[in-house]
């Protein structure tokens, strides 16, 4: 596809890698958004160069838990009326949000000038990236599914109640059997330890080793923390606003970890490799679920 050429020239210049990482969760509320922005704070605080890219095109709410208030966001990208650097907000050391709007049209569903906008968008950003977190919708849909498969790194988030685990699960399901995706990093969030965030981990590992043909690393837990809740009424991380606090730590130790994880070589790791997989997994046709 002629769309896909065009992010040609920055292969050839900036070969660096950078580290696509999603952050999903099978249901709303159990502290995605939270966990994306943190880990992005953690990330910006060593040092690393960082893009937040809004992707919950429905309800977008990084902007608003960030107390930011963005003039632009990624509409105006794909209807072409400005470049991708004319929208990105600073939200704190080392840290760029790319603002999305409720009512974007889904990735699924985009035509084809809108899908080499965004091959384009992301291949033209010239400012350095060494990481790029894609806060993804909850749930399941065809949208949702194509922006996390598009990512180096799938991490599931859930809490230990009956509804996230069930949907964890089915997650997992659709993106090994549809989109062959079968490696998934796990979070526990809200846990009153680091046992019951294992314990967690183990009721999906359990069931997902028997029936699916997946491999789950337990990536740590997050504490449910007072502190946390404080830093969000403030509108800010708790990395930033509480950084002794045990949830500003355990994101952190979630950043150390995150460096240390594999780097795929050459144009896999740059960010048109994500938009092409991106425009790739949304020309496909979806599958019945």
């Amino acid at each position: 596809m002629m769309a896909l050429d065009q992010a040609a020239g920055l292969r050839r210049e900036s070969p660096a890698p950078v580290r696509v990482l999603a952050v999903t969760s099978g249901k709303g509320g159990v502290g995605k958004t939270s966990v994306s922005i943190n880990l992005a704070a953690a990330f910006g605080e060593r040092g690393q160069r960082v893009l937040l890219l809004d992707a919950d095109f429905g309800l977008a709410n990084v902007d608003v838990m960030l107390g930011l208030q963005p003039s632009r966001n990624l509409s105006h990208v794909l209807r072409g009326e400005c470049d991708l650097a004319d929208v990105l907000v600073p939200a704190g050391p080392g840290v760029h949000v790319v603002p999305a709007a409720s009512g974007i049209q889904h990735m699924a569903q985009l035509s084809m000038p809108e899908q080499a906008g965004i091959i384009r968008a992301f291949s033209e950003l010239a400012m350095p990236i060494d990481v790029l977190l894609v806060d993804v919708a909850a749930g399941i849909a065809g949208s949702v599914l194509t922006l996390a498969a598009a990512a180096q790194e799938v991490l599931v988030v859930v809490c230990d109640e009956p509804a996230s685990i069930t949907d964890a699960y089915a997650l997992i399901k659709v993106m090994s059997r549809d989109y062959d995706v079968h490696r998934f990093r796990i979070i526990a969030n809200m846990v009153r330890s680091q046992l019951e965030g294992r314990r967690l981990y183990r009721k999906i590992a359990q069931v997902t080793d028997r029936f699916l043909d997946v491999c789950l690393t337990y990536q740590g837990g997050v504490p449910h923390d007072a502190y946390l809740k404080r830093a969000l009424q403030q509108q800010r991380p708790v990395v930033d606003a509480y950084p002794s606090s045990p949830a500003a730590k355990a994101f952190r130790q979630l950043a150390v970890d995150a460096e240390g994880w594999t780097l795929p070589e050459g144009a896999r790791g740059n960010l048109e490799f994500f938009a092409e997989r991106l425009v790739g997994g949304a020309a496909r046709p979806m599958e019945t679920i």
